[in-house]
């Protein structure tokens, strides 16, 4: 995979409960941060879209832990599509310290979009490819998948 550039970054409050006992972040909690990163990048990248009818599902995630978050860190995660298909994409998302941008946790996940009403998968928006594409700054969709 070719050096992906990210666009969209949301800082992250630590909160008191993100520490577990042996005084860093607990591994658990960066699936939040991802979360947080991903809805934030769909809002302002795909708008228009309702998520009342539509959604998008993780298939398959993994996250790959770098270095340890302590409280006093100041931290961000980075959000960026790298790969569109019919119906997935494929997400990487990266959790940095913002004062040195140390790379903590890097992560990689398959979405889906989804019918509500249905409760099936279906074929991704064009609408949402184009938005996708637009604020990535590169056409992203494969042409020859099945997903």
């Amino acid at each position: 995979m070719e050096e992906i550039e990210f666009h969209h970054s949301l800082p992250i409050q630590l909160r008191f409960n993100d520490v577990d006992k042996f005084g860093h972040v607990n591994n658990a909690v960066y699936f939040t941060f991802y979360d947080l990163g991903k809805t934030e990048y769909f809002a302002s990248v795909c708008p228009h879209v309702d998520w009342n009818r539509d959604a998008i599902v993780v298939v398959n995630i993994e996250a790959t832990f770098l270095s340890q978050i302590l409280p006093a860190d100041h931290v961000a995660v980075q959000t960026a599509v790298y790969q569109i298909g019919n119906k997935s994409f494929h997400l990487i998302q990266q959790v940095i310290e913002t004062e040195t941008n140390e790379v903590k946790c890097i992560c990689k996940s398959v979405m889906v979009a989804f019918d509500l009403k249905k409760n099936e998968s279906k074929e991704l928006e064009d609408e949402w490819k184009e938005a996708i594409c637009k604020f990535e700054g590169r056409n992203l969709i494969k042409k020859s998948t099945n997903k």
